[in-house]
């Protein structure tokens, strides 16, 4: 019998970073909280499946939603946007077309959770960070502040999160004024300024969330969507609202549990955030490790510096960047960015290659995907909705509901003609 050559290590490597014949990881999480005004949200479901019946497809859902003048919206959009992302997905497509059609679904699914939740006609508001996880694949959507952070093996922690926060994020604040809203500090008497940036008509001081239908359409439910792939070391997910985030910083977060398990993992966040400035909003923290079979605990690892490899791809991105189809790798920790977006606007979201039936005398909304007769809508390239001077819409069949939805998010004002799809 010959004696069996050792395999290259550069042959290991490639194996790993293909996972080649590598089982689907283990998911194992953990959820702490404490409540202030009580309301916080969140949502644990393990048991969903991409085809219903077939354990092999199954994939986990973790988000969490922090309301604001009052608990309707964030309680609606637990119970109802995980339904509405799933069925903007096409039926018996494969896994790795599931995962590429889902960017677009979590969209879609923001805006119709949004938009049914407007016509109730209540005036809260929630934030929304959603994770689905997929073997080793995650997929993350959010609009608001509340946050998901990834610690890898390497050590390096990882932000897949972008805040929409007026006081921090530039972009947004250009782009709810030139949508038609004013951003300011609230006076007091006297004519000073205090706190931070708001949005006005509201006072909101975040330019996206879900809900808040008296502040106005440029306060936009269309979520920043980030998705990559861990190698088979697995990763640790730390999904929190701002009760966490405005106490402690990322690195903080991820330190403070290394090496336990998930679930004291979530309550030393917790515990660390109160030690810093005590009780003072809603904390609501989910800890997911992502972890190998045959590891009962994802292990601890010693801190690295962020070099600057890992700083181009994790580094914080443009809020409008097209950054689509990237293709990268970290050397530490070894993470593949799959793809991310977070433009504002519908037609760089939803694209102009949205699949429909062209040859049908029906049409589905993209939105609200209830079918539609043409005459009731706006199909691709028909003519302007709304002012002569406005450019056709070059995307997806849309119904005139959600069309009008779109135009006001842009902050485009309705004028007296009257389209009908072509």
């Amino acid at each position: 019998m010959s004696k069996q050559l050792p395999v290259p290590l550069a042959t290991l490597i490639g194996r790993e970073l293909r996972n080649e014949k590598v089982d689907n990881p283990f998911v194992k999480y953990g959820q702490a909280g404490l409540p202030k005004k009580g309301e916080d949200y969140f949502l644990i479901k393990t048991d969903c499946r991409r085809v219903p019946g077939d354990p092999s497809t199954a994939f986990s859902v973790f988000a969490v939603f922090d309301g604001h003048n009052g608990i309707s919206a964030a309680i609606y959009a637990k119970e109802n946007l995980l339904n509405n992302v799933l069925s903007a997905i096409p039926q018996d497509i494969s896994r790795d077309a599931w995962l590429q059609a889902l960017p677009r679904a979590l969209v879609v699914g923001f805006v119709k959770t949004d938009t049914e939740f407007q016509k109730k006609g209540e005036t809260s508001g929630t934030t929304v960070t959603f994770v689905l996880v997929d073997g080793w694949t995650v997929t993350v959507a959010s609009v608001g502040d509340s946050r998901c952070i990834l610690d890898t093996q390497g050590g390096v922690v990882s932000l897949l999160t972008v805040d929409h926060r007026l006081e921090e994020n530039v972009e947004e604040r250009e782009r709810v004024t030139a949508s038609g809203g004013e951003v300011g500090r609230l006076n007091v008497f006297g004519g000073n300024a205090v706190g931070p940036l708001r949005c006005w008509p509201g006072g909101l001081c975040l330019s996206r969330s879900i809900g808040d239908t008296d502040v106005g359409e440029y306060i936009v439910p269309i979520p920043h969507v980030k998705q990559v792939k861990l190698s088979n070391a697995g990763g640790r997910l730390i999904i929190a609202s701002d009760g966490i985030w405005d106490t402690i910083s990322n690195d903080t977060a991820a330190m403070s549990c290394r090496g336990l398990p998930a679930e004291l993992a979530a309550k030393l966040v917790v515990k660390e955030a109160l030690r810093s400035r005590g009780l003072k909003d809603d904390t609501t923290c989910l800890v997911v490790d992502i972890i190998p079979s045959d590891h009962p605990v994802l292990p601890p690892t010693p801190r690295k510096k962020h070099n600057m490899l890992t700083s181009l791809l994790f580094g914080k991105k443009s809020e409008n960047s097209t950054n689509k189809a990237t293709s990268k790798l970290s050397a530490v920790g070894v993470v593949e960015e799959l793809f991310e977006e977070g433009s504002a606007m519908l037609i760089e979201r939803l694209g102009k290659d949205f699949p429909f039936n062209k040859n049908s005398e029906i049409f589905r909304c993209a939105i609200c995907q209830v079918d539609q007769p043409p005459g009731n809508g706006l199909s691709v390239n028909s003519g302007p909705f709304f002012s002569p001077a406005s450019k056709p819409w070059e995307g997806p069949f849309l119904c005139t509901n959600c069309r009008k939805k779109k135009d006001a998010m842009e902050g485009k004002r309705p004028s007296s003609h009257s389209v009908t799809a072509q």
